[in-house]
């Protein structure tokens, strides 16, 4: 190989290398000020009983959080025992539920009971008043999703009748 391919070959690859450590340190540098995942570990949250003016029965609450603005989302885990349920209320934003375990009911003001089972996802849109919660002899857990709007993620309202509770279930209202 000849002196001249040698030198230039040194050189493209002094550039190279220079250019990639240069890439490198750009990328370090541009992740000091990035903000970390934030883990909530299931080791450290702490149950807590629905409060009694808000819910019938026996409700835990686990994992319950509201993110910084600009996020307005918020949730929990909710955990039913057989009978429990929610009081009436309604979410400025609207509701998702994602039910983990067991068999629940739920309804909106002036629509049909209706039945939900693990593996269900429910929407109950923006100020909807309803309720849900396990059936009288079956446990049931959802992960709640919310947003909160002027700061707040749900209007809680009057209790659910053991009427309303034990009636029957129907047919969605088109």
């Amino acid at each position: 190989m000849n002196l001249k391919v040698i030198l230039a070959a040194a050189a493209l690859s002094s550039v190279v290398l220079s250019s990639a450590a240069d890439a490198q340190a750009q990328r370090t540098s541009s992740r000091k000020g990035a903000p970390s995942m934030q883990i909530d570990r299931k080791s450290d949250m702490k149950p807590v009983d629905g409060p009694a003016e808000n819910f019938t029965g026996k409700a835990t609450i686990t994992g319950q959080f509201q993110r910084p603005e600009p996020s307005r989302v918020g949730g929990a885990i909710v955990h039913f025992e057989p009978g429990a349920r929610t009081a009436w209320h309604t979410h400025p934003a609207g509701q998702t539920l994602i039910v983990t375990e067991g068999v629940g009911w739920t309804q909106i003001e002036g629509g049909a009971k209706l039945e939900f089972h693990a593996g269900d996802i429910l929407w109950c849109p923006a100020e909807h008043k309803h309720w849900h919660g396990a059936t009288p002899h079956e446990a049931m857990t959802h992960i709640a999703i919310q947003e909160s709007v002027n700061g707040t993620p749900v209007t809680w309202l009057e209790k659910v009748t053991d009427e309303q509770y034990l009636a029957p279930l129907g047919e969605p209202k088109e």
